[in-house]
């Protein structure tokens, strides 16, 4: 990694995100943990992290950010302990179409005590398992199921018999509307708050503009989801119903665009990085399309909101594509995403030297720092710390690299391999036997 910087000068965490952003020397590769829906950790671990580092006492509860999958928040004194770069703006919303507010205390399967949101209504089923209402209404169908002494929710599929000649690609838009002004205004205050009084760098979410993210299909925010909502169903239409599946890009497209218009006169470029995309293209070891059918399904829509992003913005945009995505890379390059994540490295095509050999210096890879499937969850300290090491060096050879797990850290990773990791980045942290 290259580091020619004057290490008499320290740069703040948000110019350290900035530099790496723009394939810049940095005097350390920069660190994100909860900037994203897809560089968090479940709520179990980082409760057990922030017992470990002394931020809490046994017992006391952590916010779930994100209930979908039962994220927990990384609060602003656990991103000072361990000297992240990168900071969250907060949603307005979450996946079950609830807030984030009023929250409520609740415990999980495993015994942790957290704080959920006031809409947050779950019901016991006769097998043990537990089901999550859309925007917290009871009085409807269940949207999620979490099994009996699981970690995340599923969600359930309602969809409705279809009808061929009644299809309306209206009706997969439900979901997508212009934001409110109670919407702006919150993004507003919190932008002003994060970039005037933290030297981080801001991180964003965009409503709407991720094209056929399969996590948001069976709408588990809708009362009443009418379209296409099957998980198979849909992923079948997008090569027999592609003009259907078209219009529904092309409708959220046009309803995107305004939101990003009303977002950026709200936040200006107080924010430096928009997460845009979260749809997975690849599984393990192939592709969930063709290359040709990302050219003309996926690329096309979103090389008009980079277009008038990169036009009107100083933003950066991150592109989120778990597994084996290495063929589809030069497609995200030209529908103008400035960010990989979470770089899969275990997938097929995914070997780091090879990623930096090929696409180095044309995209930033934001993730990758550590497997979260086998290492990170089941490796010993020390073989944290090597891997750790060797993503820092490899992802640091041409910069352009923000250090990030693969993905967030799941449930049951040990408290010590998550500190060895960032031991491995030089923070400082409780020491534990390996």
């Amino acid at each position: 990694m290259s580091n020619d910087v004057d290490s008499k000068s320290p740069i703040s965490g948000r110019e350290r995100v900035l530099r790496a952003l723009r394939y810049e020397p940095v005097d350390r590769v920069p660190v994100d943990l909860g900037g994203t829906v897809t560089s968090g950790a479940q709520v179990s671990v980082v409760a057990n992290l922030r017992q470990a580092l002394g931020l809490d006492k046994p017992g006391e509860p952590v916010k779930v950010n994100e209930p979908y999958q039962m994220l927990g928040e990384i609060a602003m004194d656990l991103l000072d302990a361990l000297e992240i770069d990168v900071v969250k703006l907060p949603a307005t919303g979450t996946h079950f179409g609830f807030g984030n507010s009023d929250f409520k205390p609740w415990r999980t399967f495993d015994g942790t005590n957290v704080l959920v949101p006031g809409k947050f209504n779950t019901e016991p089923e006769p097998d043990g398992s537990i089901v999550q209402y859309p925007q917290g209404d009871r009085s409807c169908a269940p949207s999620a199921r979490m099994p009996k002494g699981g970690f995340y929710f599923d969600a359930i599929i309602r969809q409705k018999p279809l009808d061929e000649a009644k299809l309306n690609p209206k009706d997969n838009l439900e979901e997508f509307t212009l934001l409110s002004d109670e919407d702006l205004a919150f993004h507003e205050r919190h932008a002003n708050e994060l970039f005037n009084n933290t030297d981080l760098a801001v991180i964003m979410g965009l409503p709407g503009a991720a094209m056929g993210d399969i996590a948001h299909v069976p709408a588990p925010g809708l009362k009443d989801p009418k379209g296409i909502r099957d998980i198979e169903e849909w992923y079948i239409s997008t090569v027999t119903r592609k003009d259907y599946i078209k219009e529904v890009f092309a409708g959220q497209v046009e309803i995107a665009l305004k939101n990003f218009e009303m977002l950026y006169q709200a936040v200006g470029d107080k924010v430096q990085v928009v997460f845009v995309d979260g749809t997975d293209l690849a599984a393990q070891n192939t592709l969930f399309c063709s290359l040709d059918g990302y050219r003309d399904l996926y690329l096309p829509y979103s090389k008009k909101l980079n277009d008038w992003i990169h036009t009107h913005t100083q933003w950066k945009t991150l592109k989120h594509c778990c597994g084996g995505c290495e063929p589809l890379i030069e497609g995200f390059i030209e529908a103008g995403f400035d960010i990989l994540n979470p770089v899969q490295t275990s997938a097929q095509g995914m070997n780091p030297e090879h990623l930096v050999e090929k696409y180095g210096g044309r995209i930033v890879f934001w993730g990758g720092g550590v497997d979260t499937q086998k290492t990170l969850p089941f490796g010993t300290p020390d073989e944290v710390r090597q891997e750790v090491a060797e993503r820092l060096r490899v992802f640091g050879a041409k910069n352009g690299f923000v250090f990030n797990p693969v993905h967030n850290i799941q449930c049951n990773t040990p408290t010590e391999n998550v500190l060895a990791m960032f031991e491995a980045l030089g923070r400082d942290v409780p020491k534990r036997s390996s």
